[in-house]
């Protein structure tokens, strides 16, 4: 074949075929395709439409162009993914409750690029905490405790890190085709029985717009369901920050307060409803309602902490890191409270600014080579809707140093507007598909 012929056809409005997109697929793994090749295919698969067989074979070529990882456990793998947000420490809930309630959870996980957290860097901000395992390791940490969060080798989907990193260059990032392709063919190298796919939309995610998620979540759940693995996807809400912490450690201290019983909240709440999803698409429940009261006692009676616990200490961590979590994260040098100027309600928070912030902090990447700072962050977020005097905390700042705690004030100042109260406070959960 000829990787000429395929753009050719694409350039055309023609979809290739399964054998030619495979056939690409590995060429941008073994490099037998060129980054100029590779740029044409991505801008051509842009600016045309695969369609729905096209975008699920693209999406088997990927995930074949490397290992697909096979299990020996004693009950179904269940995996969830997340399209990004502000806050979303939802994994690091969700995969020990899930292993309570019976489902074995092998969750390879991602780093935060752009103006959203990784799970990795929240787990790496616990002292000892590693990520990188062989299957072999793998299998005996889930077999052992049900539940471990991991990153991808470099022999999962290595034709999605190829073609991602020239998607980034050459402005062909926003494609349905592409974006489907990307996301299931890393988790689809998994092989999950079951899959539930969290695609956020509003201002702190990458889809602005409830057409734009409903469209993504739809293209998953069918490519993911050809596939044959069982997937539900359910659109959540981005427009303000679903945990009141942003950066790393501050987001694993949120965690260990609601699995010690000191707090609740939106993220049980959508912990709930992504877990009794997958808890009803992998037989373990009768349906989604069951599974999801399930989950949320698995997190209230202790369950789920034991188990997260155990997870900590299997991947290197601290061996009583639940009983004693606060020695075990950073602290950073500086800590300032942001006082509101007015009284009134909080009207509109800009999640992607919010992020941003926390990014120019030092708690994530501007380019994938950076290094994080696990300390710094937001604290304290007020939510859509509550009402503030003058005075008041807005949020508080986490900083290496004294400059960047007053830059990322001017940045949080300007994110969040306080006001009359807001038209409409978005519900947390938009729809569930599949």
């Amino acid at each position: 074949m000829d990787a000429r012929a395929i753009i050719a056809k694409l350039r055309h409005r023609q979809v290739p075929d399964a054998a030619e997109l495979r056939w690409f697929a590995q060429g941008l793994a073994d490099g037998t395709v060129t980054d100029a090749q590779a740029g044409a295919f991505a801008m051509a698969v842009c600016m045309g439409d695969l369609g729905e067989a096209g975008r699920g074979a693209l999406t088997l070529a990927m995930r074949d162009s490397g290992d697909v990882l096979r299990w020996t456990l004693d009950g179904p793998v269940i995996d969830k993914h997340s399209t990004g947000g502000i806050g979303d420490c939802v994994s690091l809930l969700l995969a020990p409750a899930l292993a309570a309630c019976g489902g074995c959870v092998p969750m390879i996980s991602g780093r935060g690029l752009g103006h959203t957290g990784g799970t990795l860097d929240k787990l790496e901000a616990i002292a000892g905490v590693s990520t990188g395992f062989s299957q072999e390791r793998l299998t005996e940490i889930v077999s052992q405790v049900g539940c471990a969060i991991v990153g991808a080798t470099a022999r999962i989907a290595p034709a999605d890190k190829r073609l991602y990193a020239i998607r980034d260059v050459t402005a062909t990032v926003e494609s349905l085709d592409l974006i489907t392709a990307s996301i299931l063919s890393k988790k689809l190298a998994a092989s999950p029985d079951a899959l539930v796919l969290d695609v956020k939309v509003g201002s702190g995610a990458f889809m602005k717009t409830r057409q734009e998620a409903s469209a993504l979540a739809a293209a998953l759940v069918t490519a993911a369901n050809a596939a044959g693995c069982k997937s539900s996807a359910i659109v959540s809400d981005m427009n303000q920050p679903l945990a009141p912490a942003l950066g790393n450690a501050l987001e694993v201290a949120e965690i260990m307060k609601i699995l010690t019983g000191q707090r609740e909240g939106p993220l049980v709440q959508l912990a709930a409803a992504l877990g009794g999803v997958l808890l009803a698409r992998s037989g373990l429940v009768d349906d989604v309602q069951a599974g999801a009261d399930r989950v949320v006692a698995a997190i209230r009676d202790g369950r789920a902490a034991e188990r997260f616990g155990k997870m900590i200490a299997a991947q290197g961590g601290p061996l009583a890191f639940v009983e004693h979590w606060q020695r075990f994260l950073p602290e950073p040098n500086v800590i300032r409270e942001i006082a509101a100027r007015e009284d009134g309600y909080i009207a509109e928070m800009d999640g992607e600014a919010l992020g941003l912030a926390v990014v120019a902090l030092g708690g994530g990447r501007q380019v994938e080579s950076d290094v994080v700072d696990p300390a710094v962050g937001l604290s304290g977020l007020l939510r859509l809707g509550e009402r503030v005097t003058r005075g008041q905390p807005l949020a508080v700042i986490h900083a290496a140093r004294e400059d960047a705690a007053q830059r990322a004030e001017a940045a949080v100042r300007k994110a969040i507007r306080i006001g009359a109260w807001p038209e409409a406070v978005p519900d947390l959960i938009h729809e569930r598909i599949g």
